[in-house]
């Protein structure tokens, strides 16, 4: 039982965060802080959270456990408002979708205080934003990957993962480097993808007829660029480098399907299609055996 847990951002992550601790009876209080006073407000409404922090120093004291889940170009600036009032015993995770420069700023603000932050990252969300979003199984069966530093003592780093997995979720680990290089490829490319394809059709003159004929398959390949633009603006700038190297490999597989279109290769064309559907129901199998076997019990 955690008796004090402060939220710094209480939307979507940081709401359902809290959600699952209420619904599984592991934390006495819940306290909110942010920049946003009506989002606090109304997640006070919605019973995401018990208090609406007065001050930094009000959500941070006599706290367990302090979760920053707000975009991660805000991380270093809630970091350092935090660092005076950081009291020892009292642990710091965040929720960001970069770890490499989270660690810089946690580095650069936190100073001796740096082993008490444990870098974290649910792989979780919904197109939806805000505390109105948040759902208490929001985790349940997900992944959160934490990236523990070498300064952090291990049963600070298995706090962290008990308030997981208490929501539901299992515990991976890799480094931040890791950690940036995978969801380049797998998370923000989609996302720039998703982003790039809605904006050229929207500015096209004759979009709303393009609207008009899209159907599920429109919906599902763009579904994602319903998100936040402020949090992915963050993490597109955060992880510029694995990004821009997993563009540039992207743009070559355009440039490789262009030739081949061209000249009329429907033989490459469908080496290319057949490979990605091997490769996408291998996936979607290996996820379902995974969901079988957690609700099934088994190692």
């Amino acid at each position: 039982m955690l008796k004090k847990i402060a939220i710094f951002g209480v939307g979507l992550i940081g709401g359902s965060f809290a959600l699952a601790l209420k619904k599984a009876g592991a934390v006495e209080q819940i306290v909110g802080a942010g920049r946003n006073s009506a989002t606090l407000q109304r997640a006070r409404e919605l019973g995401i959270i018990d208090v609406i922090a007065s001050s930094v120093a009000d959500a941070v004291a006599g706290a367990d456990l302090i979760l920053i889940a707000a975009p991660v170009a805000q991380t270093g600036a809630i970091l350092a408002s935090i660092q005076p009032h950081l009291q020892a015993g009292t642990i710091v995770t965040d929720a960001g979708s970069t770890k490499s420069d989270v660690v810089l700023a946690a580095r650069a603000e936190l100073g001796d205080k740096i082993a008490q932050f444990v870098p974290g990252h649910p792989i979780a969300g919904r197109e939806q934003n805000g505390p109105d979003a948040a759902l208490a199984d929001l985790y349940v069966g997900k992944k959160v990957v934490l990236a523990p530093m070498p300064e952090n003592a291990e049963q600070d780093v298995a706090k962290v993962a008990a308030a997981w997995q208490q929501c539901g979720a299992h515990i991976h680990r890799l480094s931040a480097q890791q950690h940036d290089a995978i969801f380049a490829a797998v998370s923000h490319l989609p996302h720039v993808l998703a982003y790039a394809l809605v904006d050229e059709i929207a500015n096209k003159p004759h979009a709303e007829s393009l609207f008009q004929y899209a159907a599920s398959g429109f919906r599902d390949f763009t579904r994602i660029a319903g998100s936040s633009p402020e949090m992915w603006r963050d993490i597109s700038l955060a992880n510029q480098d694995a990004l821009l190297h997993e563009l540039d490999a992207y743009l070559l597989q355009l440039t490789r399907l262009r030739g081949l279109l061209a000249a009329g290769d429907g033989a490459a064309l469908e080496a290319i299609y057949g490979n990605a559907q091997r490769a996408r129901h291998g996936w979607i199998s290996a996820i379902e055996a995974a969901e079988k076997q957690n609700k099934e019990g088994g190692d």
